[in-house]
C-alpha cells in the first residue's frame, strides 16, 4: 500500500470530488466506510445525496467554524491522504478499509485513539482497490492537530498493515535519498541533448571531489577548476566557508540567470557540514594500495560486530570508493565502474548517523591511491584483487542493509554489485593470462601444489581443485616458489587475511592475495623519514641553546 497526502481549504469541494460519479472517472458506488464516530451521514446511500452531503460538510467543518470565530482556524484546514493498494493484492473488504483508515488516522495524530478530541474525518470508497480519508485539521478542543511528517508516519503504518493483511511489501524510503530531478528539468536536458539534467550531473561532480579531495580547500579547488561548472562559496563575515553552490554553465532560468543548486539540494550527504566531517575524518598512509585493501578486507567484519554508527561510517567510505574508482581504473570496464557508483549513491546513506573517524583509514587510502600509481602493477593482479575485495565488501553492506530493512538502499546495492561484478570479471582476464603463462607445466609439479591446498583448505579443497581458476591459483604458488617462499605459508597466510565463504571465486581471490605478497618480498623496506624538528622560541642571546 502507499498514501499520497495533500493539503486544502475546501471542505465541500473534496467531498463533492469523492462523491461525483459523473466528471471524474472510475469513480463507481462511493460510500463511507469509517468516520470520526462511526455515525456520519453517508452521501453514498441516501436518497437524496446532495442534502445528505452538505450535511456531512457541515459536521466535519463543526470545529473550524467554531475556531474562525475565535480567529485560530488554519488556512488550509482540509488533510486529504489516499490509500491505495497494489495490482497484485486482494481486493479488500470495507471493514478492512475501515480499520486502515482508523490506523492512519491514528498514527499520523489526525485522530490518535482513545483521543475525545481529535479531528472529524472520514474514509470514502469509491472504487475496489484505494480509499480517501478526509479530515478536517482542527480538534474539538478547537486546536489545530499536530500532524507533522504525516506522509513518513503514514508510510510505516502502511508497512505493518501490508504485513498483517499480507498484502505486497512496498519499497520504504527513509528520507536520505537525494531529491529526484523534476518532470521540467527531466525535459529541459533532453532538448539540450543530454542524457542527464544538470542536477544529477553536479550531483555527480561533487561526490568526485569529495571521495579526490584530502581538504575542504581542495575539495572547493576540484570543484572551481572542473570544466563546464560554476562555483559560488557563501562565507560567514569572518571569512570561514559557509556553504556553497554549484551551477552548470548555460543552464539559466527564463530570466537568463545561472540555476544554482546548493550541496544539500544536490544530496544530504554533499551540504557543507557533512562535507567538512567526513573530510576531517582523513588519515595519512604511505602504502596506499595495500592499506585501502586492508581496510575493504576489513568491511565485513565491521558490519557484523561493530556499532550501527561504525558501520554505517565503513559504508560511507565505500561508496567515496566507488566514486574513485572510475579514476583508478577508466579503461575498459569504466562504464561499469561509474554506473556502480551511481547506484551505490544511494545505498551510502541511512538514517543512522555515521562516526566517519572508523574509516579514516579507507578514505586516506583511497585519496592517495589517486595520486600513486599500483606498485608493480603491470600484471593487472593488484587491481583485480582490488575489485574483487570490494565485491566482497558490496556483498556485506548488502546484508547489512537487509538486516535493517534499509528497502531502498538494498535495491541500490544489488543494482551496484550487478556492474561490479562485470567490472571485476573484465580485469581478472588481463591478470589471470598474465599469470597463467608462467604456470607449472608438469603433472608432478601440480599434484604437490594440489596437496598444498588440500593440507591447508581441507573444507574448500574439492571446489578450488575443479574451479576454471585452478590454473591461476597454481601458476601463482609455482611462482612464490620460485621467489624462495614457501607456498605453504604463502597459501596460509592468504587464506589467514579473511573467511573465503562469501568469496565468488575462491581460487582467483587467493591467487591475488599471494601474488600480492610475492610482491611485498620483492619490494625493497625504506626506512620512514626521520620526524622534522619543531620549531621552539628563538634562544636568548648569550644563553644556553636547547634543541626542540
Amino acid at each position: 500500500m502507499i498514501a499520497k497526502i495533500n493539503s486544502g481549504k475546501s471542505t465541500a469541494g473534496l467531498i463533492r470530488y469523492l462523491f461525483d460519479t459523473k466528471r471524474a472517472k472510475g469513480h463507481t458506488d462511493p460510500h463511507l466506510v469509517g468516520s470520526w464516530d462511526g455515525f456520519a451521514p453517508d452521501p453514498g446511500r441516501a436518497e437524496d445525496s446532495d442534502a445528505v452531503r452538505k450535511l456531512l460538510v457541515a459536521d466535519l467543518d463543526l470545529h473550524v467554524k467554531q475556531a474562525k470565530r475565535l480567529g485560530r482556524a488554519p488556512e488550509k484546514h482540509v488533510w486529504h491522504c489516499s490509500v491505495r493498494a497494489a495490482e497484485s493484492d486482494r481486493i479488500l473488504t470495507d471493514e478492512e478499509w475501515a480499520d486502515v483508515a482508523r490506523r492512519i488516522v491514528h498514527a499520523t495524530g489526525i485522530a490518535p485513539d482513545g483521543d475525545p478530541d481529535g479531528c472529524r474525518w472520514v474514509a470514502v470508497r469509491h472504487a475496489p482497490d484505494h480509499i480517501h480519508i478526509a479530515a478536517t485539521t482542527v480538534r474539538a478542543d478547537l486546536r489545530t492537530a499536530r500532524h507533522w511528517n504525516d506522509y513518513l508516519t503514514a508510510d510505516r503504518e502502511l508497512a505493518a498493515v501490508g504485513k498483517h493483511y499480507g498484502l505486497h511489501q512496498v519499497m520504504r524510503g527513509d528520507r536520505t535519498a537525494a531529491k529526484r530531478p523534476t518532470r521540467a528539468e527531466q525535459e529541459k536536458a533532453k532538448r539540450a541533448g543530454h542524457q542527464k539534467t544538470p542536477r544529477e550531473r553536479l550531483r555527480a561532480t561533487a561526490r568526485t571531489a569529495v571521495a579526490a579531495a584530502t581538504s575542504t580547500e581542495e575539495f572547493l579547488t576540484l570543484l572551481e577548476h572542473t570544466k563546464g561548472v560554476l562555483l559560488d562559496v557563501k562565507r560567514f563575515p569572518s571569512g570561514d566557508v559557509r556553504g556553497y553552490t554549484l551551477a552548470i554553465k548555460g543552464d539559466t532560468n527564463s530570466e537568463r540567470e545561472a540555476i544554482w543548486y546548493s550541496g544539500s539540494k544536490l544530496s544530504p550527504d554533499l551540504s557543507w557540514p557533512r562535507v567538512s566531517e567526513r573530510l576531517a575524518a582523513t588519515a595519512r598512509t604511505t602504502r596506499p594500495w595495500q592499506d585501502a585493501i586492508t581496510a575493504i578486507e576489513y568491511i565485513p567484519r565491521a558490519l557484523a560486530h561493530d556499532g550501527a554508527r561504525a558501520a554505517q561510517a565503513h559504508i560511507s567510505a565505500l561508496g567515496e570508493t566507488l566514486d574513485a574508482l572510475p579514476l583508478l581504473a577508466r579503461a575498459p570496464y569504466g562504464e561499469d565502474l561509474r554506473r556502480a557508483a551511481a547506484a551505490f549513491e544511494r545505498a551510502s546513506r541511512s538514517r543512522i548517523q555515521a562516526e566517519n573517524h572508523h574509516a579514516a583509514r579507507l578514505r586516506g587510502a583511497v585519496r592517495a591511491m589517486l595520486r600513486t600509481p599500483p606498485p608493480n602493477s603491470t600484471d593487472g593482479t593488484l587491481l583485480a584483487l582490488f575489485l574483487d575485495t570490494i565485491v566482497l565488501a558490496t556483498a556485506a553492506a548488502l546484508r547489512w542493509h537487509d538486516l535493517n530493512h534499509h528497502d531502498q538502499q538494498v535495491a541500490a546495492t544489488r543494482d551496484a554489485l550487478t556492474h561490479l561484478h562485470t567490472a571485476a570479471d573484465q580485469a581478472a582476464v588481463t591478470a589471470l593470462a598474465a599469470v597463467k603463462r608462467a604456470g607449472p607445466t608438469s603433472t608432478v609439479v601440480r599434484l604437490r601444489y594440489e596437496r598444498v591446498v588440500r593440507m591447508v583448505l581441507p573444507e574448500h579443497a574439492d571446489t578450488i581443485l575443479n574451479a576454471p581458476d585452478w590454473d591461476t591459483l597454481a601458476a601463482t604458488l609455482a611462482r612464490a616458489d620460485t621467489n624462495g617462499l614457501d607456498p605453504l605459508e604463502a597459501l596460509r597466510e592468504a587464506v589467514a587475511q579473511r573467511p573465503l565463504d562469501d568469496a565468488r571465486y575462491p581460487a582467483r581471490l587467493l591467487a591475488w592475495r599471494i601474488q600480492q605478497s610475492i610482491h611485498t618480498a620483492q619490494t625493497p623496506r625504506t626506512a620512514p623519514p626521520a620526524p622534522q624538528p619543531t620549531p621552539g622560541p628563538a634562544p636568548r642571546p648569550g644563553g644556553p641553546r636547547t634543541r626542540h
